[in-house]
C-alpha cells in the first residue's frame, strides 16, 4: 500500500483513516466516502478523455511516423558511409577525386560535381584560382 503519491506506508495510512473517522464522526464517513469516490471517478475520466484528445492531435499532426527507422540506434555510421561511396553519380558528373590520388576523408566527406568537360591540368599549368573566393 506504501510508497504512493504522498510516500505514505501502511501503518500511517491507517492513522490518517482513523483521525479522519474520528473528526467527521460515523454518520458522515459514508456521505464522504462517496463524495470521494465520485471525486475519484470524474477525475479518472477527465484524465483519459484528454489523454485521447492528445493522441489524436498527436496522431493528427504526425501522421504515420515510421519510429523505429527514426531510432538512432539504428544508425550505423560505417554503413552510411559505405552506402554514400556505393552510390552511382549522375552521368554528367563524376566525383572528386576520382582520377586523383584523394584522401580518404575528402572521398568520405562529400560528393563535389565536377563538369565532365574539364580537362586535367598539364604538367607545371598553375591550378584555375578565384582572388573574390574566400
Amino acid at each position: 500500500m506504501g510508497g504512493g503519491l504522498f510516500n505514505v506506508n501502511g501503518a500511517e495510512l491507517v492513522v490518517i483513516l482513523l483521525v479522519v473517522a474520528l473528526v467527521v464522526g460515523p454518520d458522515r464517513l459514508p456521505e464522504y466516502a462517496r463524495q470521494l469516490a465520485k471525486f475519484v471517478r470524474a477525475a479518472r475520466e477527465q484524465v483519459t478523455k484528454v489523454r485521447d484528445r492528445v493522441d489524436e492531435e498527436v496522431h493528427a499532426e504526425l501522421g504515420d511516423v515510421d519510429w523505429k527507422a527514426l531510432d538512432p540506434r539504428q544508425y550505423d555510421p560505417r554503413r552510411i558511409v559505405r552506402e554514400a561511396l556505393l552510390d552511382d553519380p549522375a552521368p554528367a558528373t563524376r566525383r572528386a577525386g576520382a582520377g586523383v590520388a584523394a584522401g580518404a576523408a575528402g572521398a568520405a566527406a562529400a560528393r563535389v560535381t565536377v563538369p565532365a568537360a574539364q580537362a586535367p591540368l598539364v604538367a607545371g599549368e598553375l591550378a584555375p584560382f578565384d582572388d573574390e573566393a574566400t
